[in-house]
């Protein structure tokens, strides 16, 4: 998590010109960069206008510092993403409001998972009550 916080922070100072419309990503790029069978390149593109769609109807009650950070964000890497755009403000917008569980139950159609994922955390070893994080067994 804190090595994404030098990127937040360049990001919220880049120069992406905040405007009162979506910003213009190519999708066929970012879905034929992603890779994969014709099938996943359309649940791609699917994915991708479903977040452009939801974008549109909400982008005027988007913070402008959040449009500039999550815009910046979701062309990282040289393509851009709707979906990352979207996750992002959704983001942002959870820790405005104070959102006890930001990473709780999505609700736009373009971040539900099709298909099973992988297990977080696997990996680590696990702590013992009574031990701090980061902090080996002695």
């Amino acid at each position: 998590m804190l090595l994404h916080l030098p990127i937040a922070i360049l990001a919220t100072l880049s120069p992406v010109a905040v405007s009162d419309t979506v910003p213009k990503f190519d999708i066929v790029k970012e879905c034929r960069f992603e890779g994969g069978s014709t099938t996943e390149i359309d649940r791609c593109s699917d994915d991708e206008n479903t977040a452009l769609g939801q974008l549109e109807r909400e982008w005027t009650q988007v913070v402008d510092v959040d449009k500039r950070s999550c815009t910046a964000t979701a062309m990282t890497g040289g393509v851009a993403s709707y979906v990352e755009l979207l996750t992002c403000l959704e983001m942002a917008r959870d820790v405005k409001n104070g959102d006890s569980n930001p990473h709780g139950a999505l609700t736009t159609e373009a971040m539900r998972l099709r298909a099973p994922g992988v297990t977080v955390g696997v990996g680590h070893d696990p702590i013992t009550p009574g031990q701090k994080p980061g902090r080996g067994s002695r």
